[in-house]
C-alpha cells in the first residue's frame, strides 16, 4: 500500500504544478525577451547617469589621453561588461547601448559614478569593489566607444 506524497495520485500532481509553474518561468522568460525596454529600444532609460551627484560629475579622469590605460579598460570592460553591453558596447537586451549620445556626452566622473554604485533595480551590479584605477580605466574605454562612431 502506498501513502503520503509517495502515492501515484500525489505524483501526477507535483507533475503538473512542476509544469505549472516551469511554464509560466518559459512565459515570462520569452515576454521578457519581447521586452520594449530592451536594450536596443532607443527609449532605453538613461536617467542614471544624470542622478549623478555635481561632486561627481565633475571628477577628471586620471587616466585621460593614457593610451596604456585605454588598452587595460578595453580588457577589463571585455571581462566584466561585455557580457551584458556586448563587446562593442552596442547594447543587448540586458543591457543599454554604451555608444548612444547619453552615455558618450555625459562626463567621465558621472560614468565613474554610474560604474561605482551601479543600477541594481536594473541589473547592473555595483562595481566599487574593483579598484578605482581599473574603474577610470573602464570610463577611459567607454569614453573611446563614441569616438569611431562620430562623422
Amino acid at each position: 500500500m502506498t501513502t503520503g506524497f509517495m502515492h501515484p495520485r500525489f505524483a501526477m500532481l507535483g507533475l503538473f504544478i512542476a509544469t505549472c509553474v516551469f511554464g509560466s518561468s518559459a512565459q515570462l522568460a520569452s515576454a521578457r525577451q519581447d521586452n520594449p525596454s530592451s536594450a536596443n529600444n532607443p527609449n532605453w532609460n538613461y536617467e542614471e547617469i544624470k542622478k549623478a551627484p555635481e561632486k561627481a560629475r565633475l571628477m577628471r579622469n586620471p587616466f585621460e589621453n593614457d593610451s596604456d590605460a585605454l588598452r587595460a579598460g578595453g580588457k577589463l570592460f571585455e571581462r566584466n561588461c561585455a557580457g551584458c553591453h556586448g563587446m562593442k558596447g552596442e547594447g543587448r537586451k540586458k543591457a543599454p547601448s554604451l555608444i548612444r549620445d547619453e552615455v558618450q556626452q555625459a562626463t567621465p566622473g558621472a560614468l565613474f559614478w554610474v560604474l561605482t554604485n551601479g543600477v541594481v533595480w536594473h541589473g547592473m551590479p555595483v562595481w566599487s569593489k574593483l579598484p578605482e584605477p581599473q574603474r577610470w580605466q573602464i570610463v577611459m574605454f567607454l569614453k573611446s566607444l563614441g569616438v569611431s562612431t562620430r562623422p
